[in-house]
């Protein structure tokens, strides 16, 4: 129960200061946004996907800004463990009484919450794409959206706790992280690529969660639990997450090495030069 109180503790104290600068909220919920109304005007009159109807690239693209923004808002909270480093808070915590997969569970859970938010306000969005969600469907929608958070806050996590400043964070996501959005099936489908491009996507356990995320648009509960597909990407997403997380909590217990210090009266033992 300590344990848990503190991980809320933390957690808490992710999202009051994440609520308190109005910059980070615009950022993380402008930059997605931009990217859906720009990009899906600017291709909704060309795109064509094979097999998936007269669907346009707003719709198509809708589910993969809500990864974006997932991805966004779970990742730059992780910056946040820099800066407590920076100022001794994280110090602090670390000399604390407290089991350090509390700090883990904190960040995380504060994380995933941030992400939370602003993507299930997005999705007020989906009836005007003659997207109706029923009651039955939010279950599966939301159980995804908090997997994708858990696992993107982990993955942040585990990037930034060995980070020593927060342009190099950056440039980490830009690098790394990017790409697995990218290639995740949000900004094209995987048919019609070529085959080794395809074979990255397919393992690219983001790809996956975008599916969870985008499934519940389109079909009830039954008929997802019935899909070998869906269930497959439920499961690598579920995996992609538990093993983010346990990673993560392997490497805060694990205590950085220091400089071995010198017994004392050794110096004076050693013979003049």
């Amino acid at each position: 129960m300590s344990t848990f109180r503190v991980a809320l503790s933390l957690a808490h104290r992710e999202f009051t200061r994440f609520m308190r600068q109005p910059h980070r909220v615009v950022g993380t919920v402008a930059q997605p946004l931009l990217f859906w109304l720009f990009m899906g005007a600017g291709f909704s009159g060309s795109f064509k996907p094979p097999g998936m109807g007269q669907i346009s690239y707003l719709e198509y693209f809708y589910p993969g800004i809500m990864l974006m923004m997932m991805l966004f808002a779970s990742i730059f909270s992780s910056i946040t463990i820099i800066e407590d480093r920076d100022a001794g808070f994280l110090q602090g915590v670390l000399v604390a009484p407290v089991s350090r997969m509390a700090i883990v569970l904190g960040k995380v859970l504060g994380g995933t919450a941030i992400a939370m938010v602003q993507t299930v306000i997005f999705t007020i969005a989906a009836p005007f794409l003659g997207l109706h969600l029923g009651l039955a469907s939010l279950v599966p929608l939301v159980a995804a959206f908090i997997l994708t958070g858990v696992g993107f806050s982990a993955l942040g996590f585990l990037l930034a706790w060995g980070m020593r400043s927060t342009a190099g964070f950056h440039a980490v996501m830009m690098v790394f992280l990017m790409p697995l959005w990218m290639l995740s099936g949000a900004l094209f489908p995987v048919t019609g690529v070529p085959w080794w491009l395809q074979a990255v996507m397919m393992i690219n356990p983001v790809h996956h969660a975008l599916n969870v995320i985008r499934a519940p648009f389109y079909a009830g509960p039954q008929t997802l639990l019935a899909d070998g597909h869906y269930l497959l990407s439920l499961a690598v997403t579920v995996g992609w997450a538990v093993l983010c997380l346990v990673v993560s909590m392997l490497r805060v217990g694990k205590r950085e090495k220091g400089v071995t210090p010198i017994p004392v009266g050794t110096a004076a033992m050693q013979p003049a030069e």
